[in-house]
C-alpha cells in the first residue's frame, strides 16, 4: 500500500481485522466440531479440584482460542449440576489465562509457516475421510489465515507511522487511557473475540501506530469486553450459571479497570516486561490474567457467596402463558403454516432438552421436585404433539399438493420423535433413577463416570440437533448422523465394559446391572430421536442413501 489516505487505511485495516476474526472462528469451530466431546469430558473432569479446573480451562481455551467458548460450556455444566460453581469459576479463570497464552503464540512471526499450514490443511480437508481429519485441516487453514491477516495488518499500518493525522489521533488515545480502555472493551465486544481484539491492538503497537499507554489500556479494556460477551450470551441461563458468569465478569472486568488505575498512578517502567512496545503490551496482558487467576483462585468460594447474595432468584410472579406457534390464521398460506409448525416442533425439542439436562442428577441424589418437573414437561409435550398433528392435518386439507404433504410428513415425524424422547426420559430414565434410590444402591465409580460421559454426549447431540432444525445446514446434519453411529458404537462398548465388571465380581456393578444397562439403552433412544431431525435435510441433498449415510465428502 503506497498511499496513506484515511479511507485506504480504514479499508485495509478493516479487511485484515475481518480476516483475523474469521480465522479465529475457523479454528474454534474446527476444534468444537472435531473434538467437542473430548473437551466437554475434560471440563467435567476438573470438577474435583479448583487448580485442576483452572489447568483444564487453560488447555481448553488454547484449543478453542476463545475464553468465551469455554465460559459458555462451563455455564452449561454448572446449570445442569454436572460441575460445582466453584469449579466453574476456577475453569473460567484458567480460560482467561489460556486466552492470553493464545495471543502470545499467534503474535510470533511465522510467515514461513503459512504455505506449509495451507498445504497440510487443504490436503486434510479435501482428502480426509474421517471427520477428525477434515476438522484438523480446517484448524490448520484457520491458523494459516491468522498469520496472513496479521501480515496484512502490518503491511497496512507500515506507511502510516509518519502520517500526521494518524499520529495525532493515536497520540490522543495515549494521553487519555480511560477512553482507550472503553474503546478496547467496545471493539472486543463488537468483534465477539477478545483474542482477535488483542492481536489487533498489539499489531498496531508493534508498528508504532499505537502508543504503549493506549495499547495497554485497550488490551485491558478487551478483557472487560471479552467477559461481557459471555455475560450477554448467558442472560437467559439458569441462576447458578449466571452467578458464575457474573463473578468472572466482576473479576476480569473489574480487575482490568483496577489494573489500569494502578498503572496510571504508579507509572511503573514497562521496559521491565518487554524490550519492544508490542512485547510490553502483550506481556502485560498475560501477566494481568495470570495474576488475577493466582489471586482469585483461593477466594472463589467467598466471591461466589458474595455474588449469590447479590444476584437473587426473582420473587414468584404471575406466569405468562406460553402462546402456541400454531397460528390458525396462517392456514390459508401453507408455507407460513409450515413455518409455524416448525417453530412449535423446535419448542418441543427445547423442552425435551430441558428434561434431559437434569435427569442424570437423579441417579446421584433423588429429588422429588426435579422428577415432578420432568413429568410436567412430558405431559405438556404430549399435548403439544397432539396439537401439532391436528394442525398438520388441517394444512394437508388446505393444500394437498405433493411438496406440502412431504413437508407435513417430515414435521409430523419430528414431533413423534420429540414426544417419544420425552416419554423415554419421563417414563424410563426417571423410573430407573427412582428404582436406584429405593433400592439404596449406587453405581460403581467407573460405571457412574461412563453414564455421565454418555449422558453428556447425548445432551450435546440434542443441542446440535436443535441447531440443525433452526439452520437446516447440510454439513451440521451430516455430522449429526455420523454422531449417531458413534453413539451406537459407544453404547455397545459401554455395555461390554459393564459385563467385564460383572465377570470381575464387582458388587456395585452386580447390584445396579439392570439399571445401568437400561439407562444406556434409554439414552441411546433419546439420541436417535434427536438425530432423526437431520434425515429430511440429507435426503434432499442426496447425502442419505436408502440404508445409511453416504460416504461422499
Amino acid at each position: 500500500m503506497t498511499e496513506t489516505s484515511p479511507l485506504l487505511f480504514l479499508i485495509h485495516v478493516s479487511g485484515a481485522a475481518a480476516l483475523l476474526l474469521w480465522s479465529v472462528r475457523l479454528v474454534r469451530t474446527g476444534v468444537e466440531r472435531g473434538w467437542s466431546v473430548l473437551l466437554r469430558k475434560l471440563l467435567r473432569r476438573g470438577a474435583e479440584n479448583r487448580a485442576v479446573s483452572a489447568g483444564i480451562g487453560i488447555m481448553a481455551a488454547v484449543l478453542l482460542q476463545s475464553s468465551t467458548a469455554v465460559a459458555i460450556l462451563t455455564a452449561n455444566f454448572v446449570a445442569s449440576g454436572a460441575m460445582p460453581a466453584v469449579a466453574g469459576l476456577a475453569t473460567m479463570l484458567g480460560a482467561d489465562v489460556g486466552s492470553a497464552i493464545v495471543a502470545q503464540i499467534l503474535m510470533t512471526r511465522a510467515d514461513w509457516l503459512v504455505p506449509l499450514l495451507l498445504i497440510g490443511g487443504v490436503g486434510l480437508f479435501l482428502k480426509g475421510k474421517q471427520r477428525h481429519s477434515r476438522m484438523g485441516g480446517r484448524i490448520l487453514i484457520g491458523l494459516a489465515l491468522i498469520f496472513v491477516s496479521l501480515s496484512m495488518l502490518r503491511d497496512a499500518t507500515e506507511p502510516l507511522r509518519d502520517s500526521p493525522a494518524l499520529v495525532s489521533a493515536m497520540g490522543y488515545l495515549g494521553g487519555d487511557p480511560m477512553t482507550a480502555f472503553v474503546i478496547g472493551a467496545l471493539l472486543a465486544w463488537m468483534m465477539y473475540s477478545s483474542v482477535a481484539a488483542v492481536l489487533l491492538f498489539v499489531t498496531l503497537a508493534a508498528q508504532g501506530v499505537l502508543p504503549v499507554t493506549a495499547g495497554v489500556a485497550m488490551v485491558l479494556g478487551a478483557n472487560l469486553g471479552g467477559a461481557v460477551i459471555a455475560y450477554m450470551l448467558t442472560l437467559g441461563a439458569e441462576l447458578a450459571a449466571r452467578r458464575v458468569i457474573l463473578a468472572n465478569l466482576a473479576l476480569r472486568g473489574g480487575g482490568a479497570l483496577i489494573a489500569l488505575i494502578v498503572l496510571l498512578l504508579l507509572a511503573p517502567p514497562l521496559e521491565m516486561i518487554g524490550a519492544t512496545p508490542a512485547r510490553q503490551v502483550i506481556n502485560l496482558h498475560l501477566l494481568f490474567n495470570l495474576a488475577l487467576a493466582l489471586i482469585a483462585l483461593p477466594l472463589v468460594s467467598p466471591i461466589l457467596r458474595a455474588v449469590s447474595a447479590w444476584v437473587q432468584a426473582p420473587p414468584d410472579a404471575a406466569q405468562l402463558t406460553r402462546l402456541s406457534a400454531l397460528d390458525p390464521a396462517a392456514l390459508t398460506k401453507p408455507d407460513r403454516a409450515l413455518a409455524c409448525t416448525a417453530r412449535e416442533v423446535l419448542m418441543m425439542g427445547e423442552m425435551v432438552e430441558a428434561m434431559l439436562r437434569p435427569v442424570i442428577s437423579l441417579f446421584q441424589k433423588w429429588d422429588d421436585d426435579t422428577a415432578a418437573a420432568i413429568k410436567t414437561k412430558e405431559a405438556e409435550i404430549s399435548r403439544m404433539h397432539l396439537e401439532v398433528k391436528l394442525y398438520l392435518a388441517r394444512i394437508q386439507r388446505a393444500a394437498p399438493d405433493e411438496d406440502t404433504n412431504g413437508r407435513v410428513m417430515e414435521l409430523a415425524e419430528m414431533a413423534v420423535n420429540m414426544d417419544g424422547a420425552s416419554n423415554t426420559i419421563s417414563d424410563s430414565i426417571v423410573a430407573l433413577a427412582k428404582r436406584l434410590d429405593q433400592e439404596g444402591t449406587r453405581f460403581s465409580a467407573t460405571g457412574w463416570k461412563e453414564l455421565c460421559d454418555f449422558h453428556d454426549r447425548v445432551l450435546s447431540n440434542a443441542q446440535a440437533a436443535l441447531n440443525v432444525l433452526m439452520t437446516l445446514n447440510p454439513d451440521a446434519a451430516r455430522a449429526l448422523v455420523e454422531e449417531k453411529d458413534h453413539v451406537r458404537d459407544l453404547e455397545q462398548q459401554l455395555q461390554r465394559s459393564h459385563l467385564e465388571r460383572l465377570r470381575e465380581g464387582l458388587s456395585e456393578s452386580i447390584e445396579t446391572s439392570s439399571v445401568h444397562q437400561e439407562t444406556l439403552r434409554a439414552l441411546k433412544q433419546v439420541n436417535s430421536a434427536f438425530t432423526m431431525i437431520a434425515y429430511p435435510i440429507l435426503s434432499e441433498t442426496g447425502d442419505l442413501l436408502s440404508s445409511r449415510l453416504s460416504k461422499a465428502s
